[in-house]
């Protein structure tokens, strides 16, 4: 069964750019929309298009302005959409991330637990049970955002943002995870670390998950962390 293509939106986004809103908010049907629509666009336009960027519930699509227009990029996106079923049978690789959970490798784990009334290990528990979407990547690359979290375990965001948040960070935001492939400043909650490089770029492929995949978070030990080449990382 086709989708309703009256309840897709193609708008402009650049000189070379258009971009194609599936929905308005996050589920796992809009994103699978999404996949499929990168995975038909490759081939469809193929030696036409620059990049193609997936997100939550769009994709921008940037394409060669020697090869191609507007209006053909254009109607090569409609007739795209005509394809799309309402659901994909296809699942995303299933991804597993070592996770070291505790109060050491997660600052916020025992504030997190408090606020739910629960125990770390409950926390824990719920965290590393759940099986999660890798709905889009960004703000830098291989922070890839996986939902959705269970609600028992949300968390807001901090009031203050973190001026270094480590590498590996695990980390939950409102309903959503994530694991911080860099160095950076962060405000979401520190409940433990992966080992795993989110993003190598002298590795092939240069991150281990992409848009569409399935995520679990195996728990694992200190020893465990270390032999896998995890660093605690200073916070701040």
């Amino acid at each position: 069964m086709s989708i309703a293509t009256d309840q897709i939106r193609i708008e402009i986004a650049g000189e070379n750019a258009l971009i194609i809103y599936f929905g308005e908010k996050t589920d796992p049907r809009v994103s699978s929309q999404v996949q499929q629509a990168v995975t038909i666009l490759e081939t469809e336009l193929s030696g036409k298009l620059i990049d193609m960027v997936p997100s939550y519930a769009s994709l921008l699509v940037i394409y060669d302005q020697l090869a191609t227009d507007h209006l053909e990029i254009r109607s090569g996106i409609r007739k795209v959409l005509s394809q799309l079923g309402e659901s994909d049978n296809r699942e995303g690789n299933l991804v597993i991330l070592p996770a070291y959970y505790s109060t050491e490798s997660g600052p916020d784990l025992e504030a997190l637990a408090q606020r739910a009334d629960l125990s770390t290990e409950e926390v824990i528990k719920i965290h590393s049970e759940m099986e999660y979407r890798v709905y889009a990547i960004g703000f830098a690359p291989g922070f890839a955002y996986l939902g959705e979290v269970d609600e028992r375990i949300a968390a807001p965001r901090l009031s203050t943002p973190r001026t270094r948040v480590p590498r590996g960070a695990i980390a939950i935001a409102d309903r959503q995870t994530a694991v911080y492939p860099a160095v950076s400043p962060g405000g979401w909650n520190l409940i433990g670390l992966c080992p795993t490089r989110m993003f190598n770029p002298e590795a092939d492929p240069t991150m281990p998950v992409q848009v569409g995949d399935r995520i679990r978070f195996n728990p694992i030990s200190r020893d465990e962390f270390f032999a896998l080449g995890g660093e605690l990382g200073e916070i701040r």
